[in-house]
């Protein structure tokens, strides 16, 4: 099985510098990777900016993923509750 390669932040900012430069085949050529990559990498930096590789596959803040956790589970403890009231309300006493 092949290693996966890893590529640092530095290494993707001046990559999508240089391809913007000297086009985006050219630069792929010469760093030996796909053209492909170098576009995700610039989507990434348009759409994120200096925050746009954090490194070890965590794209977000922990504070941040902590939270959208936490209310993905009240949103589920709210719809269950929804529906008890629901079967509660609806039978004849």
């Amino acid at each position: 099985m092949t290693q996966r390669k890893t590529y640092s932040q530095e290494f993707k900012i001046e990559a999508v510098r240089q391809a913007q430069k000297h086009g985006f085949a050219q630069t792929a050529r010469d760093l030996g990777i796909n053209p492909n990559l170098i576009h995700k990498w610039r989507n990434r930096l348009e759409e994120d900016g200096a925050r746009a590789f954090p490194g070890h596959g965590n794209p977000q803040d922990a504070e941040l993923a902590y939270l959208q956790r936490t209310n993905k589970r009240l949103q589920e403890e709210n719809e269950i509750l929804k529906k008890a009231v629901g079967i509660f309300s609806s039978r004849p006493r």
